[in-house]
């Protein structure tokens, strides 16, 4: 058993008995963990409350990890980077849930990644702080491409279609998962921009939706286990 304390962003949270949640979360010291935290659901004063594990929030713990079971366990929480606009705010409320499946789809690694960790706190951050966001999920799925291993390769971004299985550009556009046309165009408006320009880059209602299930459909195609998430339909209506 050894206790460590770490900043960590929670992916979800569990309910387990009348009493205690599951929580997973990503942290910077030793990537993704699972927590049990017993007795938060009861009401009491002070110690650890459930309002903690919202998703994504992001948090500094003092936690005991067992060397020898997957389920650890949390001494102390306090909230980092408290966000001002994102519980408050519906869109922003369902871009985070939906988020949050997508990244306890995708992240497996039980070990550190300085990187993915730096990206999901200042993208949180960004998202928190900024009004025009209706483009925002589009880019980070795209990005976060970059530290689960397959951004696009683009050597030959100057061909007419994108294969997502082998995640390049390609003239042979009638192949099996391969993009073109106007699929091809719009997915490509998120090439080499950031979160700044986001809002000048322009999708409409469909087109928004279409590079969405662009995007989850490479994700299917390079993580196993991945599934489309439940939140998918909620987004594409707070968004219609």
């Amino acid at each position: 058993m050894a206790t460590i304390s770490t900043k960590a962003i929670v992916l979800s949270a569990i309910k387990y008995s009348d009493t205690s949640l599951i929580v997973k979360c990503f942290t910077a010291q030793e990537g993704l963990k699972t927590y049990m935290v017993r007795g938060v659901l009861k009401a009491k004063k002070g110690g650890i409350k459930a309002a903690y594990f919202q998703p994504l929030n992001q948090l500094q713990i003092v936690a005991n990890h067992n060397t020898k079971n997957h389920l650890h366990s949390i001494k102390e929480v306090q909230i980092l980077n408290p966000y001002k606009s994102i519980y408050q705010d519906i869109v922003k409320q369902s871009v985070v849930l939906f988020l949050s499946e997508v990244l306890s789809y995708s992240i497996q690694e039980e070990e550190k990644n300085t990187q993915l960790y730096n990206y999901l706190e200042t993208a949180f951050i960004w998202l928190d702080t900024h009004d025009k966001i209706a483009n925002f999920h589009l880019l980070f799925l795209f990005n976060f491409t970059r530290y689960l291993g397959f951004y696009p390769d683009v050597s030959e971004a100057t061909k007419n279609g994108f294969n997502l299985l082998d995640g390049s550009f390609t003239n042979f556009t009638s192949e099996k998962n391969v993009i073109s046309g106007n699929d091809f165009y719009q997915f490509k408006k998120l090439l080499g921009i950031n979160f700044d320009s986001i809002e000048n880059t322009s999708f409409g209602k469909n087109e928004r939706q279409l590079v969405l299930q662009i995007i989850i459909r490479y994700f299917e195609l390079h993580l196993d286990g991945f599934r489309k998430p439940k939140s998918l339909q909620v987004l594409e209506t707070v968004f219609s």
